[in-house]
């Protein structure tokens, strides 16, 4: 049986998504959407309640995204470039190791075969793990703004695979597999700022009269 408590409360994803976004001194918005959340529910029932938390959710995100960038928009554009160069910098270092590696122990690949195999599938854990990193340091670079930064940083590659996909499916069928694997570097940019942002939130200090 369904306590009350659980009658009003609003869907955790979406919460969780709103406290990415919301600084310090926006974490009252919170407080009001949980109060006409629970309005709504007494009045309109749990699913009205809930569809209009969502909605309210997405048109939040977007007004504190675009808050946040124009309180700070040279520090989060410095911090965008930055974590751009770095993602250039540190993506291809996997192929280069791999291709130093290939180079120094060539003789033993044909005895070794299924290593080598291993050592190719393991590429693509570390492309996705280097771009998590890069969301961090972005992340920690940016200071109360970093889902803006990562979410920025990200939106450029997809960008431009956007244009790359769009010439592709003019000349062949598209891959799906192949799809998923080319936003998967940003959506890990966005995992690693997500990280950060979490974990300062869960170390901010308790009001003193808490």
């Amino acid at each position: 049986m369904t306590s009350p408590p659980d009658l009003v409360r609003p869907p955790r994803l979406a919460t969780w998504l709103v406290n990415l976004f919301a600084s310090t001194e926006e974490e009252s918005i919170l407080g009001d959407l949980l109060e006409e959340y629970s309005d709504l529910a007494s009045k309109s029932g749990v699913a009205f309640a809930r569809r209009w938390y969502w909605r309210q959710t997405m048109k939040t995100i977007a007004h504190l995204a675009d808050t946040g960038f124009r309180v700070a928009p040279w520090s989060t554009a410095a911090a965008v470039a930055g974590g751009f160069l770095l993602h250039r910098f540190v993506s291809g270092l996997p192929d280069k190791v791999l291709s130093a590696v290939t180079d120094r122990y060539l003789m033993y690949w044909s005895t070794h075969f299924k290593a080598y195999i291993w050592m190719l599938n393991g590429m693509l854990i570390e492309h996705l793990v280097l771009s998590m990193f890069v969301g961090c340091v972005v992340a920690l670079a940016a200071k109360g703004r970093e889902m803006i930064a990562t979410m920025t940083l990200a939106l450029v590659p997809c960008a431009l695979m956007g244009g790359a996909l769009i010439w592709v499916a003019t000349h062949r069928p598209l891959d799906v597999a192949w799809m998923l694997w080319l936003f998967a570097d940003p959506f890990a940019i966005v995992v690693g700022g997500a990280i950060v942002r979490t974990r300062r939130s869960a170390a901010k200090p308790l009001p003193s009269g808490a």
